[in-house]
This record gives structure tokens, C-alpha cells and sequence, in this order.
């Protein structure tokens, strides 16, 4: 059975959009990843250091190797302070 040519065109417009739109996803979730490849096996460590590094640095992947923690580190916690009944 000889292939129907009329229907090549089409075919490639389909795949083309999405290769397109694949590659848009890619590209979206590299430059909201900093520039960095996406982080696979997330434990519930790797989470908590993720945590502490953007309140360290207001960036999503930002680490810093400074001995201190900026000015204000210390109020961006998520736990709630506990009233002390004396």
C-alpha cells in the first residue's frame, strides 16, 4: 500500500509543536532552576537544605559560603515562637 503524501505535512506540524512546546517546558524550568539541571531523589533532608539555603540567600537554588547569616535570619523561620508560662 503506497503511503499517502498529503498526510506528511500535517504529521510534521504535530510533531514539530510538540518538540516546540517540550522544549519550552525544558527551558522555562532550567531558568527558574537557576541555571542549574533540574534536582532528582529529593529526600526529606535535601528539602530542609533547600529550605534553609533560600532563606539564607531569597534565591530557590542560591547557596552561599558566608560565616554569617545575613541580618534578619533569624525571623524567617517557619516554626512559631512558644509562649513561656512562668
Amino acid at each position: 500500500m503506497p503511503l499517502p503524501w498529503e498526510t506528511l505535512l500535517p504529521f510534521a506540524i504535530v510533531v514539530a509543536m510538540f518538540g516546540i512546546t517540550g522544549a519550552g517546558m525544558s527551558t522555562s524550568a532550567y531558568v527558574n532552576n537557576g541555571y542549574k539541571p533540574k534536582r532528582w531523589a529529593l529526600d526529606v533532608w535535601d528539602n530542609q537544605m533547600m529550605r534553609r539555603d533560600e532563606r539564607l540567600t531569597n534565591a530557590w537554588r542560591g547557596q552561599t559560603d558566608a560565616p554569617r547569616a545575613p541580618k534578619g535570619y533569624e525571623v524567617t523561620s517557619r516554626w512559631r515562637l512558644e509562649k513561656k508560662i512562668l
